[in-house]
């Protein structure tokens, strides 16, 4: 993420920093699914957080997201690695 984020802005807690696979529903209603988005989640606040210029790379301003699970392929490296 860029400026490195490592705490929330609400609570000030250290973040999760992983990729997540997202659903984000658009304006139109439509979804978009987006899979290994790098980000940071914090438990208590349970908001994600993701580099607002990936969001708009992504033209992804517009929505807002709905759902997000830590990626498949990271628990896949982390289970290969213990």
């Amino acid at each position: 993420m860029a400026g490195s984020r490592e705490r929330c802005p609400t609570c000030t807690r250290r973040l999760i920093t992983t990729r997540f696979d997202t659903t984000f529903r658009m304006d139109d209603t439509s979804e978009r699914l987006c899979f290994g988005l790098p980000g940071g989640l914090c438990e208590d606040c349970h908001q994600l957080y993701i580099d607002p210029d990936l969001i708009e790379l992504l033209d992804l301003a517009e929505g807002r997201c709905v759902f997000a699970i830590e990626s498949d392929l990271v628990v896949q490296e982390q289970a290969w690695s213990s």
